[in-house]
């Protein structure tokens, strides 16, 4: 499983041979402004929930390359009235794709598109694939619901937001990976714009203390687990 950052939340995952983006929010951010959208070809498209930050280039991909749109049924439905193919799940469901099981987890923010459509509740996601499982918690606070992850999975990688102010911090997210048992935390919804600006070598250093791994990559950087 190869993760490559795109910048802010924004994730492109290649497995085998499909590739899935993760929040496509490319075109409206300065730091991802080397990545060119027409490079991307996903299969699938997965929406944590209905912010800009995460959907913004959702109908560019997802028309250029008839992707099919994986989120909540409020947000599918959102996307497949407007002529897209989607696939609906909700909290606590999964299912097996084409690459891999998908299950959709809960996570505590807002999700109401730029329009004002309703975007359903936001939700996180854990794909399984290849004996590997990565938890992409999306926009959420620290939740006691994370405590639920490991009696069912048990992680290679999660993929939590560190920025603050709008979602939790990373001595949060420090807890967050007790929670859900797994010490290779991923960062990522930080530094993309000022009140998401974070002290990266202070954060690097208090996961360091607490024994764990924050990884910090920049836009077009990978890692394969």
């Amino acid at each position: 499983m190869k993760i490559t950052f795109l910048g802010h939340a924004t994730l492109e995952i290649q497995i085998n041979e499909y590739s899935i983006v993760v929040d496509p929010f490319i075109s409206g951010n300065p730091s991802a402004s080397q990545i060119n959208l027409d490079d991307l070809k996903p299969d699938f498209i997965l929406i944590t929930h209905a912010h800009q930050d995460h959907t913004l280039d959702v109908e560019k991909l997802a028309k250029d390359n008839d992707s099919v749109i994986v989120s909540n049924f409020e947000i599918v439905n959102y996307f497949q009235n407007r002529g897209f193919k989607g696939h609906p799940m909700n909290h606590g469901g999964k299912w097996n794709f084409d690459f891999g099981e998908l299950k959709y987890v809960n996570a505590i923010h807002t999700s109401t598109f730029p329009d004002g459509s309703n975007g359903g509740q936001p939700g996180g996601f854990i794909i399984t694939a290849n004996s590997k499982s990565v938890y992409i918690a999306g926009d959420t606070a620290l939740t006691y619901d994370m405590k639920l992850i490991p009696l069912h999975y048990k992680l290679d990688l999660a993929i939590l937001p560190i920025g603050d102010n709008f979602t939790m911090g990373y001595k949060d997210a420090i807890i967050a990976s007790d929670f859900i048992k797994c010490d290779k935390i991923l960062g990522y919804h930080f530094d993309t714009f000022g009140l998401i600006e974070i002290d990266q070598t202070k954060a690097i250093e208090d996961f360091i203390k607490a024994k764990k791994e924050l990884i910090i990559i920049k836009p077009t950087e990978h890692l394969t687990i």
